[in-house]
């Protein structure tokens, strides 16, 4: 699980915090983009780098993730840097880190985990990452290798992560070919690199039970996730060249890994019941979403009357039922749990998806006063409220919807939302403005700027909306740095 650099969010770009760097050090970073990438199996990096992972956004798997990383955050030193947990829609086990501000999870491992432990101990090992700050240190050590050699290498990654793709992560796949590309005066470079990044898993992984047991959490969880892992790759582990790899090789990592954990006082301690069923029900809902209704009544058949068995089928239904079936399913949620407002959230989305905003108001809008972090939850109430079509509504879809934007600052759909409620209005101006500032937050910056000098006619002069649609329209986007190509 290595870290990952990442892009620049629009919020940086807008600040202008993109630094001069020399040519050593930008291909040092296109060197570490290709060591990360080359970790994850099957990734696809030319659509993925331009339009970045496929994020899943989730009201009820966010706060969750939330709170299994609060006590790590808080022991590791890193509760000011407010951190958040991103799922991305990806069927595999993995987890990394981008950056000082991210930590990326696959609903893979969420699906996969069966404690809470065992994905706060995965949260626990990138958390090591970035307290170790591992991302800005293997930039330092790429860029600390000649121009020539560091060019050298990109080529000769290239290859190796062509290779590991095509023969399942196998670096021994490469061929002569391949390797030819990273030997001679190359070769002591990339070992060096490689044996750097080994070492900062081992890190990582020390710190991640430091961190669990600082916080009084068992460390089992995180060494039952690594054994699995290391099974998993038993029969692939013979083939490979230990020196070529990125982690550890997976008997020894679990074995120092079974030392430092099972030494920790709290080695067998137990997840609290109540958060074992929120996760159970994370698991549930993501699964009821994912997965096709066959697949659902398999691993949920009408025999299993558990809460998070009925979640999953309640979710299925909605998305490919009758409307009716769905509703009944939903109503028998929340009778179970009047206080989840999670449950409350599903049925205002159900009827807004099935053509009846005004319907779901009510629901969302009790979603909203019972969620502890009810951003995600505030933008579908303002998109039912706008959707209803009356305008008794618009004043409370501009509250909410800007509320929302107060904790979800870069959401698209906040802005396209509230863009329409204001149209509604007739307030040209902050409709206008709302437009080009969801055209921003899906990084169409030719769209932002068009919209953004639009709206600049319609705000009187110097004022708030004028200062930021002037800022919008004459954004202007640095040169970006050029890549190497094979």
């Amino acid at each position: 699980m290595p870290p990952r650099p990442a892009e620049m969010t629009p919020s940086e770009r807008r600040r202008g915090m993109r630094r001069r760097t020399s040519p050593a050090a930008r291909v040092a970073a296109r060197v570490a983009a290709l060591l990360a990438a080359g970790a994850l199996a099957g990734a696809s990096l030319p659509a993925q780098a331009r339009k970045g992972p496929p994020i899943i956004r989730d009201a009820e798997i966010e706060q969750l993730l939330k709170e299994y990383a609060q006590p790590i955050l808080r022991v590791a030193g890193l509760t000011r840097q407010n951190i958040q947990v991103v799922i991305v829609n990806d069927s595999s086990f993995n987890a990394f880190v981008a950056d000082g501000r991210r930590i990326f999870i696959n609903a893979g491992a969420l699906l996969d985990a069966d404690t809470p432990n065992q994905v706060i101990g995965v949260l626990a090992h990138e958390a090591g990452h970035i307290a170790g700050g591992h991302l800005a240190r293997l930039h330092e050590r790429l860029a600390s290798a000649s121009t020539q050699s560091a060019v050298a290498m990109v080529i000769g990654l290239g290859a190796l992560v062509a290779a590991s793709r095509s023969g399942g992560g196998n670096y021994s796949a490469l061929g002569q070919g391949g390797m030819a590309a990273l030997a001679g005066p190359n070769a002591a470079v990339q070992n060096s690199v490689f044996a750097y990044m080994r070492a900062q898993e081992e890190q990582a992984d020390r710190a991640g039970v430091r961190f669990l047991t600082a916080s009084g959490q068992s460390a089992k969880g995180m060494y039952v996730t690594f054994k699995r892992m290391a099974n998993q790759g038993l029969y692939q582990a013979r083939n490979i060249n230990p020196y070529l790899q990125t982690h550890p090789m997976p008997g020894e990592r679990v074995a120092a890994l079974e030392g430092m954990a099972k030494a920790s006082p709290y080695w067998n301690a137990k997840d609290p019941p109540e958060l074992q069923a929120r996760h159970d029900l994370m698991g549930a809902k993501l699964f009821g979403f994912l997965a096709s209704p066959a697949a659902v009544a398999r691993r949920f058949p009408p025999s299993n009357n558990s809460l998070q068995a009925q979640y999953a089928r309640a979710i299925s239904v909605v998305r490919f039922g009758q409307p009716q079936a769905a509703q009944a399913r939903v109503e028998a949620l929340i009778h179970a749990q009047p206080q989840n407002p999670y449950f409350h959230e599903l049925k205002g989305q159900m009827l807004l998806e099935s053509g009846h905003p005004a319907e779901a108001i009510a629901p969302l809008r009790e979603a909203v006063a019972l969620a502890p972090n009810p951003a995600l939850i505030q933008i579908m109430l303002g998109q039912a409220l706008v959707a209803s079509h009356d305008h008794a509504h618009l004043d409370e879809a501009v509250k909410v919807l800007q509320s929302a934007l107060t904790r979800d600052p870069e959401s698209a759909d906040a802005f396209t939302q509230l863009a329409m409620a204001y149209g509604q209005k007739n307030d040209l101006a902050h409709a206008d403005l709302a437009s080009a500032e969801a055209a921003w937050a899906r990084d169409d910056l030719k769209t932002a700027s068009e919209i953004a000098a639009r709206a600049k006619t319609r705000f009187p002069i110097g004022s708030p909306g004028w200062v930021r649609a002037d800022d919008l329209s004459n954004y202007k986007p640095p040169p970006r740095q050029p890549s190497a190509k094979w």
